[in-house]
């Protein structure tokens, strides 16, 4: 018997600890703190199983609607694993409609400042703290923004000054103050998420901005500017992903 303790709730592990259950896996306590799993010989070779949306790619579309002041619909999605965002969108002003599967986003001005804090789940993730920056950029009034799960989870603030943004890192807490518009710029996406944010503030940002190094944004979402621009988003793809990926390279 394995035990496996401080182990995360989110949706994710659940889920899989249920697929390998489903396989034939012996696993309990999954969506608490503490795992208890038993060895079993061997799984089953083959089984059919759904996994479960993708809460931090949904996450991202809410915030591209919001932060564009439009409207997105997003479907087959969870919003229960949503709800710390969602919940936030709605105090900021945004409008928000659920139903079991699907996930409405309106947006008009003015829409105002808040604070947030990153929390295991179910609390704000982290994973959405970048992006959730780069509206509050153009929120009204003053964010307080404090990072408790990664420390070093700020590089995306220096690329957003670049764009305008009055936006300053003091300690693991990121000081937000909402300006009217940001422009367009040059960037450097640092890491997955960082990188998604300065996807999302070059849409709402006037004129044309340049992400550099966006294969770290393709670790996390599938053909990303293709959604976009299915919603409407003015997005090329300047080099096609071999081409800007180091790890392809010989």
């Amino acid at each position: 018997l394995t035990i496996i303790e401080d182990a995360a709730i989110e949706p994710g592990v659940v889920n899989l600890a249920n697929f390998l259950n489903a396989a034939g896996a012996r696993i309990e306590g999954a969506g608490t703190s503490t795992l208890y799993i038993e060895g079993v010989p061997q799984l089953r070779p083959s089984i059919e199983y759904t996994v479960i949306p993708d809460r931090l790619e949904a996450g991202t579309f809410a915030v591209a609607g919001a932060i564009t002041r439009g409207e997105v619909i997003i479907e087959r999605v969870i919003p229960e694993h949503l709800h710390s965002l969602l919940a936030k969108l709605t105090e900021s002003g945004v409008q928000i409609q659920e139903t079991e599967t699907t996930i409405t986003v309106r947006a008009r001005d003015p829409l105002y400042a808040v604070d947030i804090r990153t929390l295991p789940y179910p609390g704000f993730p982290t994973d959405l703290q970048q992006p959730m920056c780069a509206y509050l950029t153009l929120a009204q009034g003053a964010s307080v923004v404090h990072e408790t799960i990664y420390e070093n989870r700020v590089q995306h603030v220096p690329e957003l000054q670049r764009m305008g943004a009055d936006i300053m890192v003091e300690g693991r807490t990121i000081l937000i103050r909402g300006v009217s518009r940001l422009k367009g710029a040059r960037v450097r996406a640092t890491d997955l998420r960082g990188g998604a944010a300065l996807v999302l503030a070059a849409l709402a940002a006037e004129g044309t901005s340049y992400v550099e190094e966006v294969y770290h944004i393709d670790r996390g979402y599938e053909r990303l500017e293709e959604k976009l621009k299915g919603l409407g988003a003015q997005i090329e793809r300047v080099k096609p992903y071999a081409a800007v990926n180091p790890l392809t390279e010989n």
